[in-house]
């Protein structure tokens, strides 16, 4: 395992996609950065997905992650809301496969618990763990930010003790 890795969390999504960048050198892990990608509900559907991928490159540029982490999508009641995801998450792949950042995919079960110790805490509290861990003075915001952290600290637990981050 190299004596350092940096990690960029992505939570897919189409109007906010979230990110966070965390870095581990030997057992300590630390935030680097996190936010999130947003698109406008009235901008058509081509110009959101370009916005998506132009911040996303311009992210993995400035972050020059060794490895991604991204969460898979899970079931929705809303078809055009599963679609439009799809397609948001099609292009940060594409866009993660242009840079050669190796993917890892993680569902939220395992997200959840690789940072509770539960595949089925509540988002607050995946909140308050990461908010602990990273040592930081406020909760993660916006939601979709910290959930990539949690996605970026699972693949961090995945690499540090393989097979103990499992599906479900």
């Amino acid at each position: 395992m190299p004596a350092c890795v940096r990690v960029l969390g992505i939570d897919p999504g189409f109007g906010t996609v979230g990110y966070g960048v965390l870095e581990m050198r030997a057992s300590k892990i630390e935030l680097v950065s996190y936010g999130a990608i947003r698109t406008e509900p009235d901008e058509p559907i081509p110009d959101r997905l370009l916005k998506i991928h132009d911040q996303l490159e311009r992210l993995l540029q400035e972050c020059s992650p060794d490895e991604s982490a991204v969460e898979e999508l899970f079931f929705f009641r809303n078809v055009t809301t599963a679609i439009q995801v799809s397609e948001a998450r099609g292009v940060i792949l594409l866009a993660m496969r242009r840079h050669e950042v190796p993917i890892f995919e993680y569902t939220p079960h395992q997200v959840k618990l690789a940072v509770t110790g539960y595949g089925r805490a509540e988002k607050g509290q995946v909140q308050r763990t990461l908010k602990a861990f990273l040592r930081m003075k406020e909760t993660p915001r916006p939601d979709d930010a910290a959930d990539a952290l949690a996605v970026a600290w699972c693949h961090l637990a995945a690499r540090k003790f393989p097979g103990g981050v499992r599906k479900a």
